[in-house]
């Protein structure tokens, strides 16, 4: 597992700059150093120990997210996939639907570049971009740094874009109310039992790129019971933010969250 691996240590920037390590809404502000899982001499429970210790520290630093975020009213989603599963398509697309109705603030995450947050703010919507380098996944206390400067009113939706990965943000919680993964239909239909890990943990799954069924060999009803062999529970929407068949859906779900939300700052 990447949280012991040492992935992207040293190398976070956010909107270009490293974050400070001062204190966070309370927290100490002590990034996880990463242990190296495979050094030679590290035993499996040494390496089970590291891993529960970084656990539980993000999920103190999630815990103080999510408080910060209840507070405003704001609803935080986790928007998880492969790399090019149309995440930042999707993105721009709700976000031309949604301005106006509501407040609205992406965080995203990548590797390296900007891109995405160019797009992002292309739509007039505020963006804070956060690159992990070598890193693969964002973590609650990378979260943390960026809704220090990322302008959101109450009563708002904050979209988090993951970086590009089926494994490793299955287990980092960010203190958002949901997960939400993107399966494109160009990917396989076994994708929710090839990662089921992500799956499991994700709350509502967006069956992307749905133009492209009749030109795909890609078995739907296969793909819908795969993840619910992992996740009874699981919610599927189809969609293709390219013709906007089955937006309206997905802004509906959007609303009907936000819904359940209540603005309550002391």
């Amino acid at each position: 597992m990447c949280s012991v691996c040492g992935c992207g240590e040293g190398e976070l920037t956010i909107d270009g700059k490293y974050p400070p390590h001062a204190l966070i809404r309370g927290l100490q502000a002590q990034q996880p150093r990463h242990s190296h899982a495979h050094a030679p001499g590290m035993t499996q429970a040494r390496m089970v120990q590291i891993e529960q210790d970084i656990l539980g520290k993000n999920n103190q630093y999630a815990a103080d997210n999510r408080h910060w975020l209840a507070e405003r009213g704001i609803l935080a989603l986790n928007l998880v996939s492969s790399p090019g599963s149309g995440k930042t398509t999707l993105l721009t697309a709700t976000l031309s639907q949604l301005q106006g109705q509501m407040p609205l603030a992406v965080i995203e995450g990548d590797q390296q570049t900007s891109n995405d947050a160019e797009r992002i703010r292309a739509t007039g919507v505020p963006a804070v971009q956060i690159n992990t380098g070598k890193g693969c996944h964002l973590d609650a206390h990378m979260v943390g740094h960026a809704l220090e400067t990322l302008p959101i009113a109450a009563g708002g939706i904050l979209f988090i874009e993951n970086v590009g990965n089926l494994v490793c943000p299955a287990a980092f919680d960010l203190g958002e109310a949901h997960k939400v993964v993107i399966l494109s239909v160009t990917e396989g239909e076994d994708k929710p039992i090839k990662y089921p890990d992500m799956f499991h943990v994700a709350d509502l799954m967006i069956l992307n790129k749905t133009d492209l069924l009749p030109y795909l060999q890609f078995d739907v009803a296969k793909c819908e019971d795969y993840a619910r062999r992992v996740n009874p529970n699981i919610q599927i929407l189809h969609l293709s933010a390219t013709s906007g068949e089955g937006m309206a859906a997905w802004v509906g779900w959007l609303q009907h969250q936000l819904a359940g939300k209540t603005v309550n700052i002391v």
